[in-house]
């Protein structure tokens, strides 16, 4: 009698050790579809804003659900080469927007781009281009034209073209590694 209670009760720690993996599993899986998902940069192409190694959350729900406006940082999938990109975006569906002399025409305004840190453009174009002449582009309906901060040394939109809605995959990222470094990047 004895014997056959020790087996049921270990049965029965098995059945919930499994549950728990089951809802554990399901719980992540539903966290990082619809609401948050890891992020971490790897690259220069957003310094200063956001540094190489640096790892938080992007919000899932915002990028699916919500408007992705001009100036917003947005976590991409390349589908060209499999990776996921942080990037800025630059132009909406039906913009029009060039480069000149580095001043960015959208829709044939100049942009105040004070999201760039303003010391290090001028450090590159003491010596150079920070950021190349190119277009004029005109944006279909769902495309989005996206770029690094840091111009020179970003592979964006200059060189894959226009992104879809459907490729934005988070909006914003909350930088929580390192910890002296956290801070919510919009």
């Amino acid at each position: 009698m004895e014997n056959k209670t020790f087996m049921q009760k270990i049965k029965k720690e098995v059945f919930d050790l499994i549950k728990i993996f089951a809802i554990c599993f399901v719980t992540v899986y539903l966290l990082t579809t619809f609401l948050i998902k890891p992020v971490r940069v790897d690259g220069s192409s957003m310094y200063p804003t956001l540094i190489d190694g640096e790892i938080g959350l992007t919000n899932v729900f915002a990028a699916k659900f919500m408007d992705i406006d001009r100036f917003d940082i947005v976590i991409v999938h390349n589908k060209e080469k499999d990776e996921y990109w942080v990037k800025r975006v630059i132009g909406t569906p039906h913009d029009t927007l060039y480069v000149k002399d580095e001043v960015l025409y959208i829709n044939g305004e100049a942009q105040d781009e004070s999201f760039l840190h303003a010391e290090y453009v001028q450090s590159f174009q003491n010596s150079g281009v920070f950021t190349e002449d190119f277009g004029p582009i005109t944006l279909q309906e769902g495309e989005y034209y996206l770029l690094g901060d840091n111009r020179p040394r970003s592979d964006d939109s200059r060189r894959h073209g226009a992104f879809q809605r459907e490729d934005i995959i988070g909006k914003g990222v909350f930088v929580l590694f390192p910890f002296n470094k956290m801070k919510m990047v919009n």
